[in-house]
């Protein structure tokens, strides 16, 4: 791997897009640590450690809790492009954009933008009160100074992190154009192994020496099962027969469909989280004692054993749910139909649609049991070991595991074409 790293760089193209990217890292994290204007920062650490706020503060590399201009990060981007996901199910426009190729696809991602900017807006805003109302509420030091609390500021921070996440899109797409690919993805794997140090630093000053080297060791174990699931894939065989094109006479062939184990990816865990946070936001409206205290003793502690169950069962939904969204059987079963592609001993059509629907759900299952073990090893160390944080939970080793092999697969192709060896070897 060293020999393929060093063949990167001598390669002048590829090693002016590796250089290129770094130094867009370098400039993103840069303005994760330029503060907004009027704020007080001071009490934002506490509220962001803990919760949903906690997932925001992952993708943004620790933004959020400084108030930086970059502090939203790239999740407005990442929700807006769940949302459009969905929405091309449900709206035949997007379908039919979807099935024009390169042309259909720029309209779809003109329209992420748009709506990545109208949820930068929002979030921001309410982020803005939910710090100001929570600081004011626990009595602690409050993020806007006397009298500085005034439309005029609150426009101010609201357009400077709606700008930030603008730009912070605009970084990706430049490592996707002139970089190493894939920018989106890298920036948010920057923004996670950001907090590594710190995080494993933390750990290291609450337990001891033991209890550190054990967390490493659960750390490796999960990168290792994440590689393993991640690629794991069922090949399902298609054969192609002869046909005439013009005056042509296509030769046939055979080749694999590939249905990865973990289709979803980390969505479900994403989804999962955010709908069990739902109900403590809920608590803090409501004042029916009987709900809040059903909220403070089995939803807002994540060690609960109920918490558990309701988190592995909703993963399993939305693993289900998401792939069904991602992955249509009868759309793949008429795509082969009309290349004169067939499965063999499968008829094409709806019995090859519901033959790959079939395999779907068998594979999907263990993927999202998967999904959940992963998601649940923090609760289990918080048990056990009264840790305050765990750094490899499922979300995060999930996404830098899984970019850091795209990423390593788009530089060996790139280092093949010129006669290296790639990483991969």
């Amino acid at each position: 791997m060293l020999k393929a790293f060093l063949n990167a760089f001598r390669v002048p193209d590829l090693r002016k897009k590796i250089l290129f990217t770094l130094f867009i890292i370098a400039v993103y994290r840069f303005g994760s640590y330029v503060p907004v204007p009027v704020v007080n920062i001071q009490s934002l650490a506490a509220q962001t450690k803990s919760g949903f706020l906690s997932y925001l503060d992952l993708f943004s590399g620790g933004g959020l809790g400084r108030m930086a201009v970059f502090g939203l990060g790239i999740m407005p981007y990442i929700t807006s492009s769940i949302i459009m996901q969905l929405l091309t199910v449900a709206i035949p426009k997007l379908q039919q954009w979807q099935d024009e190729g390169e042309t259909g696809t720029k309209k779809i991602t003109q329209w992420t933008r748009y709506v990545t900017v109208v949820l930068a807006l929002l979030q921001s805003t309410g982020l803005v009160f939910l710090f100001h109302s929570a600081s004011a509420a626990s009595g602690g030091i409050n993020i806007f100074p006397t009298g500085t609390f005034t439309f005029p500021n609150l426009a101010l921070i609201v357009l400077t992190l709606t700008t930030g996440t603008a730009l912070v899109m605009w970084l990706g797409e430049l490592i996707t154009q002139r970089g190493i690919g894939n920018g989106m993805s890298i920036v948010i794997f920057a923004s996670i192994i950001s907090r590594l140090p710190s995080q494993g630093n933390a750990i290291l000053l609450q337990g001891h020496a033991p209890i550190f080297i054990a967390v490493l060791l659960i750390a490796l174990a999960i990168i290792v099962a994440v590689v393993f699931i991640d690629q794991g894939q069922r090949r399902i065989p298609v054969q192609y027969a002869k046909r005439v094109v013009g005056r042509k006479m296509t030769s046939g062939g055979s080749t694999y469909l590939p249905l990865k184990v973990n289709q979803a990816g980390v969505i479900p865990i994403i989804f999962a989280t955010s709908v069990l946070y739902f109900p403590t936001l809920l608590a803090s409206v409501i004042q029916a004692k009987w709900f809040q205290d059903l909220v403070s003793n089995h939803l807002a502690s994540t060690s609960d054993p109920i918490y558990m169950l309701l988190l592995t069962l909703m993963i399993v939904f939305f693993a289900y749910f998401y792939t069904a969204i991602q992955f249509d059987p009868v759309r793949t079963a008429d795509q082969l139909r009309k290349q004169g592609g067939f499965i063999p001993g499968i008829r094409p059509g709806p019995p090859t649609a519901s033959y790959l629907n079939a395999i779907l759900v068998r594979i999907t299952l263990p993927g999202a049991l998967f999904l959940a073990a992963i998601a649940l090893v923090p609760s289990v160390v918080f048990a056990v070991w009264q840790l305050k944080q765990f750094p490899f939970g499922g979300t995060s080793i999930l996404i830098t595991v899984g970019v850091a092999l795209e990423t390593m697969k788009q530089i060996e192709a790139q280092l093949q074409m010129r006669h290296y060896e790639g990483f991969l070897k």
